[in-house]
């Protein structure tokens, strides 16, 4: 199945503590991400590209299921249990359960962005609008159970492997709930340190386990509410054999939003990135 997302999305408004029926989410408000409806192809679809109105796992690295919740983690309208009782932590698109109600009242009244309902075009969004990987442009696996979503994506090329899994969840009550990033599933690279949903400060150390050959770790610290990254390690910290320890230290500064996205990324072989794994940190 093959996914282009010619478009950018720019990510927008402050996060705030979120609670969903399988994760919790950051993002944009409901007209700040739009990638827009999508158009068929031969196995799959693509979305055609507009600019947005606004700027916006096993167990995953970014969705430990021993993560900490937020404190203040209640019970949604409509017994949506809350996404902290899931120990996941919002990532992309939307930064509130009150912005993702609002894309949905949006919908309901008008079909606006349908393209949150769908979980590929949502995975694909976040990897090459939000991470900024622009070179991964298809999907190479779908597994959807419930409320909870594992899309593989990749780099197109006919040596370029699954870069990574990212884990998705229904943000909200109903069967028109959007869909939101809340982390990884890792397999030969992961992202362990910092601790998913753990309180992070500048300087952050990023760690974790790789397997691969002559492989060069670059470490992002990102927020939806700002284009560019808070921070980025100095390039690029060596790695290679089997499940071995790397690790990083990354300064930032600017951290508005109450959830953070820790990004470590590999390659050069055969794509600029070849894989990548996602953390999730909070700033309170």
């Amino acid at each position: 199945m093959t996914i282009r997302l010619p478009f950018r999305i720019a990510a927008a408004a402050s996060v705030a503590a979120l609670a969903l029926t399988g994760c919790e989410g950051s993002g944009a408000s409901a007209d700040a991400s739009s990638p827009p409806a999508a158009t068929a192809e031969a196995t799959a679809t693509r979305p055609t590209a507009s600019p947005p109105d606004a700027s916006p796992s096993p167990a995953p690295s970014g969705t430990g299921p021993s993560a900490p919740a937020p404190p203040s983690a209640t019970a949604d309208p409509g017994g949506v249990p809350p996404l902290g009782s899931r120990g996941l932590q919002p990532l992309w698109p939307f930064t509130t359960l009150a912005q993702a109600e609002e894309w949905q009242r949006a919908y309901r009244s008008g079909g606006h962005q349908p393209w949150h309902l769908d979980a590929e075009h949502t995975a694909l969004a976040f990897t090459r609008d939000y991470l900024g990987f622009t070179e991964i442009d298809r999907v190479t696996s779908r597994r959807i159970s419930g409320r909870d979503a594992r899309i593989g994506v990749a780099p197109t090329g006919p040596e370029g492997g699954t870069a990574a899994v990212i884990h998705l969840v229904r943000y909200g009550a109903g069967p028109d709930a959007p869909w939101e990033v809340v982390g990884t599933d890792d397999t030969t690279f992961s992202l362990t340190t910092p601790a998913y949903g753990s309180v992070a400060r500048s300087p952050l150390t990023a760690g974790g386990l790789i397997t691969g050959v002559d492989e060069s770790i670059a470490v992002q610290v990102r927020q939806p509410s700002s284009g560019t990254p808070l921070g980025t390690s100095p390039c690029c910290t060596p790695g290679g054999g089997t499940d071995q320890p790397w690790s990083v230290t990354v300064p930032y500064s600017g951290a508005r939003d109450a959830v953070l996205t820790v990004v470590a990324s590999t390659g050069g072989h055969v794509a600029t990135v070849e894989r990548f794994t996602v953390t999730a940190v909070r700033t309170r």
